[in-house]
């Protein structure tokens, strides 16, 4: 029955290993080492182990280097084979694979010499997670048949468990089947709960089918993944159709969270209600994964990620609407968040309702954002990306946007309208698709050479916040399609990627560095040419003053790839001010608000160079302005504006001393696409008495729970509550 994974080979022959860091307390940087062969983890002995085995272990795991080794089980005795021993790699090796040794499975030691590594805090820079490319499993496949009145619900969330067993599906017999196992069902096919059925259809149609029952009970916690990891329990006596005759075939019924309830049903409304969670997901790539953040003391921070494991994150899951966890993350996998580290050392039993039920330390000695617990949770099979496809693009990840939609009763593909097309729209059809984030989103798309059958316009006025799970979902003109433009050239496209920056302003900078300046409009020119200050500049005369709001900005990608401008060099803007070429025209706004959130100084638009002012430990600057150097800012550096630049500030001289709100927005327009929008916004408290301002109260939008009006309301990603 067991179906292992057997070696895979790589292009080149060697032999495809995955590594993992196990063992006791530990940091997720270091830990024994652990390798996935031929179907079953097992570790590496201590002989003739070095340094240079650990840099490849450690760069192979995506971490800069190591920084040292540890023999004799110091991370704990690990359990079944010892697959490598006598390791001799040069620290060139880009797999540990690839070092010599005496073969895999071939060793003479015992599991008291298990090596261990502790590698650099520090990430590759854009470094490439294998995903859960290799995993085997116990049975071939497991099923819920829905039936046939159920059949075209959309999720199915009830029905017949089938496992599939040398080839052929086969029913369980329910007399030992309880609540445990199916929660694991439930789980795995993405739903948070399981709940009761009405029995008797089930009994009349089981009656009515040839049944084939496979031959094992099973024996779940309720805490396992997936049925595969349960315990095979007593064997079944096979006697043909009076096999399992005080019972019936296992029959599995689920509840759905939220966002994938069947709207049909006002049983799912009054199970979920929509309320202020208290935990919720960042910065994934897929619905369903993402940062964990928590809500501690009406301020949203991050989870330590010593001792993260499983149970702790299919608590999270399932606290959101999504059934049992696939992966527990460690190392800021789903990038760095912002605010404090407010849980470590969670330890959950798997049943608690909430993340914040479970034990932990709220003391976070040690721990920084380089260590943010993460998550990837099972959900539902929706069919989402069967109805929506890019057509004519050079690879997988990029082309024309074509929906199917009904027509004339009968289904088929056709064209989005590009007007009104920009990112966040690009961005949901990523994610519908389970393509990650939106690179591009193009408004011309002649270039590709879509399905010719799919030129017709069937969706236009596209208007998305970000939230949707699928376009459809979006404002958009139904029927009425209005399209001047028409398709063919003038269609939507979008181009997707795994990977995004997430552009964070430092609060704390612009505390730091806001003062007043009294400056004389003849020093002024050159400002006064960029819209730089406020209209009643116009008749100035040359020797008055403006009062100007000066701070500096200090812009920092926390994201997972480089933030790189959409123009290309030869749109750039030369600004004489700056004497630089500017490759983003909106980068900032910068506004100065009564608290009713009515603007009292004319914000302006402000555009930037942008480049790596400076960089985390480790990580090389890439971009530069000066001569015309290719801008961005490359993941883990930060660009900083001096508050002694020309426009880096706010013309206040027309306003009248009194308390108001101070905002930056970065990337206001979603130019560029990121895994976060909603930490782009920063609001501060100005109290400003005709000749002083303090600024005081900076927080990044959405930190706060008390900011009710989300800045940006649709990248609130996966707000579901489950009670």
């Amino acid at each position: 029955m067991a179906q292992g994974l057997l070696g895979v080979l790589s292009d080149s022959g060697k032999p495809v290993i995955q590594l993992r860091l196990a063992g006791g307390k530990r940091k997720h940087y270091e830990g024994r080492v652990e390798v996935f062969y031929n179907g079953e983890w097992g570790t590496v002995c201590d002989d003739d182990f070095s340094i240079y085995a650990a840099h490849v272990v450690c760069r192979e795991l995506g971490f800069l280097d190591a920084e040292s080794w540890l023999p004799s089980a110091k991370y704990g005795r690990g359990e079944g084979r010892i697959w490598l021993d006598n390791v001799h790699c040069s620290g060139s090796e880009k797999s540990l694979a690839h070092c010599p040794s005496n073969g895999f499975g071939v060793s003479d030691c015992k599991h008291s010499e298990d090596v261990g590594v502790v590698c650099s805090k520090k990430r590759i820079p854009g470094f490439k997670f294998i995903r859960n490319q290799l995993s085997s499993d116990e049975v071939e496949d497991v099923r819920i048949r829905a039936t046939y009145s159920h059949r075209k619900r959309i999720p199915i969330t009830e029905g017949f468990l089938e496992v599939k067993d040398g080839g052929k599906w086969r029913q369980i017999c329910n007399v030992d089947w309880n609540e445990m196992n199916s929660r694991v069902i439930c789980g795995m096919y993405g739903f948070p709960g399981e709940k009761r059925f009405n029995v008797r259809p089930y009994k009349f149609l089981a009656k009515r089918r040839k049944k084939n029952f496979w031959g094992f009970s099973v024996n779940c916690t309720g805490n396992e993944a997936d049925l595969a990891e349960c315990k095979v329990g007593r064997e079944i006596e096979l006697k043909g159709n009076r096999t399992c005759e005080q019972g019936m075939p296992v029959v599995v019924s689920c509840v759905p969270g939220r966002a994938f309830a069947p709207s049909v049903s006002i049983g799912y409304r009054k199970a979920y209600r929509v309320e202020q969670p208290l935990v919720r997901l960042r910065g994934g790539a897929l619905i369903g994964e993402g940062r964990v953040e928590v809500l501690r003391n009406g301020e949203w921070g991050t989870v330590c990620d010593d001792d993260w494991n499983l149970k702790a994150a299919t608590v999270v899951c399932r606290e959101l609407g999504f059934g049992s966890a696939k992966e527990a993350f460690t190392g800021a996998r789903m990038g760095q968040g912002i605010g404090p580290v407010v849980m470590n050392e969670v330890e959950c039993s798997g049943f608690e309702k909430s993340l914040t039920e479970c034990r932990f330390n709220s003391e976070a000695l040690g721990c920084s954002h380089e260590e943010d617990a993460a998550v990837k949770c099972n959900i539902p099979a929706m069919g989402f990306n069967k109805r929506l496809r890019l057509s004519g693009g050079r690879n997988p990840y990029e082309g024309r946007v074509e929906v199917l939609t009904e027509r004339n009763g009968s289904l088929a593909w056709g064209s989005v309208c590009s007007d009104s097309w920009g990112t966040m729209e690009a961005m949901v059809v990523c994610r519908q698709l389970g393509l990650g984030f939106a690179s591009h989103a193009f408004q011309e798309t002649w270039y590709w050479q879509g399905d010719a059958s799919a030129e017709a316009v069937v969706m236009s006025g596209v208007r998305c916040s970000g939230t949707e799970l699928t376009l459809d979902q979006c404002l958009h003109h139904g029927k009425h399609i209005q399209c001047p433009k028409g398709g063919g050239r003038f269609a939507a496209g979008a181009s997707c990627t795994l990977t995004a920056p997430d552009l964070v302003l430092s609060s704390q900078v612009v505390e730091q560095t806001t003062y007043l300046e009294d400056r004389p409009m003849y020093a002024l020119q050159c400002a006064h040419e960029e819209h730089c200050l406020s209209s009643s500049a116009e008749q100035a005369d040359s020797t008055s003053y403006r009062r100007l709001l000066r701070f500096s900005s200090q812009i920092h990608n926390n994201g997972q790839s480089d933030f790189r401008p959409r123009a290309a060099h030869h749109s750039w803007v030369w600004h004489e001010c700056h004497r630089h070429y500017h490759s983003m025209e909106v980068f900032t706004h910068y506004d100065l608000m009564n608290l009713n959130g009515t603007k009292v100084a004319e914000g302006h638009k402000a555009s930037f160079c942008l480049e790596d002012t400076h960089c985390d430990e480790g990580i090389q600057k890439r971009y530069e302005c000066a001569n015309f150097g290719a801008q961005g800012i490359t993941v883990g550096c930060w660009d900083t504006y001096r508050h002694d630049i020309d426009c880096q500030w706010v013309d206040i001289t027309d306003v009248k001393p009194g308390d108001y709100i101070f905002q930056i927005v970065i990337n206001p327009n979603y130019e560029v696409a990121e895994s976060d929008y909603a930490n782009n916004i920063m609001k501060c408290r100005a109290r400003y008495d005709g000749h002083r301002i303090w600024m005081y109260n900076c927080v990044i939008g959405g930190t706060r729970s008390s900011d009710t009006e989300e800045p940006f309301p649709g990248l609130m990603t996966n707000q579901l509550s489950h009670r």
